[in-house]
């Protein structure tokens, strides 16, 4: 009997040739890391449907909650009774409530969020344009923040103590404690008004050249990206320290691995554990936080038009942007977990 790298007990026959027996574990390794990802992906969907199905519900709620009409954006605070109820009748409001919730829930489900209030347009149409502005924004900031952290934490934690870590550290409170919207202005008067570097304001999609797309996100991403960096960076640094401390670490010196085997293999891998985690909600704020980025570097995105239509009373905008974040939110955990699941040891022994 053999056993693999993951653990697995496989019986080794002597008259079998050694490149049988090696693509034997590989075929054992590849199984076991598929059925990783596939309860890792059951797992997920039996918590998603129950979340979204409860969060759809309050969001549908919200409507009748909020006592808001269609009427009264339409028609104003002088309509009558039967002008609001000829308006709520053309718009379906006067059925029963859950008749009107199964009717949205069936157009959710085939990406049909309704009609604005306020102008009739297709919502799905709207948060399709805005959403592009605010995920490209998003990403780039989430990678400026994850490289930026991930090499401000990893110095951190391999000198603990040191002047470079108290250095790093000290430079991750402040940049922690600066909101987007300073930042941001700071970086519009010195980089796009002061040295024309970048463009002060405006989007190019990126199909129009990636150079410009680029150029455009690139302000508003970093004014993003600050927060992002502070979290992994403490992080990762507080899980290296705790990970060098451990005695399977002592057991990799002893046995004479190198330093940067040790750190590669045993000490990184059991680290990125915790730092991964702390991305799970970090991608879906970005989008729904970039409200105030949006409005000082001119962008229409996400949340400039979430903002608009609370401010218009917009309820079955606002019921889509809900919708469309807790989509956000699930997906980015899902692929967050499947990372976790491919890349800590302790998931991959099914701990």
């Amino acid at each position: 009997m053999t056993t693999t790298l993951d653990g697995v007990l496989t019986e080794a026959r002597p008259d079998e040739p050694a490149p049988h027996r090696r693509r034997g574990v590989a075929a054992t390794r590849t199984r076991h890391a598929l059925g990783r990802v596939l309860v890792t992906l059951a797992r997920s969907a039996a918590l998603f449907v129950p979340v979204f199905l409860v969060a759809t519900f309050v969001t549908f709620a919200l409507r009748s909650l909020s006592g808001l009409s269609p009427a009264r954006i339409q028609l104003g605070e002088e309509a009558t009774p039967e002008a609001i109820a000829r308006i709520e009748a053309q718009w379906g409001l006067d059925r029963p409530f859950l008749v009107q919730y199964g009717d949205w829930f069936s157009g959710v489900l085939h990406g049909q969020l309704g009609a604005s209030w306020t102008n009739g347009a297709d919502i799905s149409t709207l948060i399709g344009l805005g959403l592009g502005v605010s995920l490209s924004v998003a990403t780039f900031a989430l990678l400026i923040g994850v490289v930026a952290g991930f090499l401000l934490g990893t110095v951190a934690g391999l000198r603990p103590t040191s002047w470079i870590d108290r250095a790093v550290t000290g430079f991750v409170t402040v940049v922690s404690v600066m909101p987007a919207f300073v930042v941001g202005i700071v970086l519009v008067a010195v980089l796009a008004v002061g040295l024309n570097l970048f463009p002060s304001a405006g989007y190019i999609p990126a199909e129009q050249g990636l150079g410009p797309w680029l150029a455009h996100i690139t302000l508003p991403a970093v004014a993003l990206s600050c927060d992002v960096v502070a979290d992994v960076a403490r992080q990762l640094r507080g899980s290296l320290i705790a990970a060098y401390r451990e005695n399977y670490v002592t057991g990799a010196v002893v046995r004479g691995l190198s330093p940067r085997r040790i750190f590669f293999r045993h000490v990184l891998r059991n680290a990125l554990g915790p730092t991964l985690a702390t991305l799970g909600l970090k991608f879906p704020a970005l989008v729904g936080a970039s409200v105030v980025t949006e409005w000082i570097f001119g962008l229409q995105g996400f949340g400039r038009f979430a903002n608009d239509s609370a401010q218009a009373g917009d309820v079955p905008a606002v019921q889509g942007v809900l919708v469309v974040s807790i989509v956000l939110v699930v997906a980015f955990n899902l692929v967050v977990n499947l990372v976790l699941a491919r890349v800590t040891p302790a998931s991959q022994r099914g701990v």
